[in-house]
């Protein structure tokens, strides 16, 4: 019989393509989402849906005890989810991966160019903003003294179309909604800052091989492969609308206006540069560097109408 596999945020971007991609391996995979209709388009991919949220920790509890692995891949900052579900795991020397993000090292750079790049192995201070969920990752890596094999797999820009029912990821979806709204496409200050980059199918890959791998010990994971400048995502935005203006720039209070001012300092302005040493001792292989060129497919499946105003 087939492990089964509970995965929370199975209708989002990488849960989604997380789930289908163990459903294609012959797991067993059941996936919380919110709503029925949400549910109806799970079940249509193989998917065995789970109605609820976050919230309901009494369910988060029983799915993660009724399952042999749990991939946590709603929302990184669910702290009281996180707890549950490492509770319902504790002494079962089952598989929790819990998904993180590269943020974690971001900076405040507003647009300009940041020269730190960090590996599994690297000791840092969290900008006070993300010391919440950084506290987060440590304790489920702590877990694995519980009896739990746990691993954090901590991406950073993610890109592709994925294969679940959320097809595509934010930032980049961000930048390309807001270019169309203005007519300009616009990035943070001079736009120099760097982002590692990885396709959502490589990353879906990552979980793959955790899964089977199933290591001891508590496992903090980077995945990425490449990186790119927003200056040059941006440029590729104008290209690929077919904009005639030049490229713009907001300061950091007018993105922050526009998107929220977590998403512009640490998503947008910041530079978030990581390399997964770890992930690759692993055996983790990914083979998509091509972030400029799906930004040209983005645009496309945007001024189609396949991409929802996120």
């Amino acid at each position: 019989m087939s492990k089964k596999v509970f995965v929370t945020g199975a209708s989002g971007y990488i849960g989604g393509t997380v789930a289908v991609k163990l459903a294609n391996a012959g797991y067993q995979v059941s996936g919380l989402t919110r709503s029925q209709s949400s549910g109806e388009k799970l079940k249509s991919i193989g998917i065995e849906p789970v109605i609820g949220d976050l919230s309901d920790l009494k369910l988060l509890t029983e799915c993660a005890r009724a399952a042999d692995i749990v991939i946590d891949a709603a929302n990184s900052d669910a702290e009281e989810a996180v707890k549950a579900l490492v509770e319902a795991l504790m002494g079962s020397d089952k598989v929790f991966i819990h998904t993180s993000g590269s943020s974690i090292v971001a900076d405040q750079a507003n647009g300009e160019r940041g020269d730190r790049i960090y590996d599994e192995s690297t000791q840092y201070t969290p900008d006070p903003g993300k010391q919440a969920r950084v506290n987060i990752d440590k304790y489920i890596t702590n877990s694995a003294q519980d009896g739990i094999r746990s691993v954090v797999i901590c991406p950073c820009l993610i890109y592709g179309k994925g294969s679940g029912v959320k097809t595509e990821s934010q930032q980049v979806p961000n930048l390309i909604n807001a270019a169309l709204e203005s007519g300009v496409a616009k990035c943070i200050g001079r736009g120099e800052n760097i982002w590692s980059t990885v396709h959502v199918d490589d990353l879906a890959d990552l979980y793959l091989l955790v899964v089977e791998k199933a290591p001891t010990g508590g496992l903090f994971l980077f995945a990425e492969n490449g990186e790119t400048t927003f200056k040059q995502i941006v440029e590729k935005i104008k290209d690929g609308l077919g904009l005639k203006t030049p490229v713009g720039s907001w300061t950091i209070e007018e993105a922050s206006q526009k998107f929220g001012a977590g998403t512009a300092i640490f998503g947008l302005g910041s530079n978030s540069r990581i390399r997964g040493i770890k992930s690759r001792e692993l055996g983790w292989k990914p083979v998509k560097n091509e972030v400029l060129d799906d930004v040209q497919r983005c645009c496309m499946s945007l001024t189609a109408g396949s991409i929802a105003q996120v």
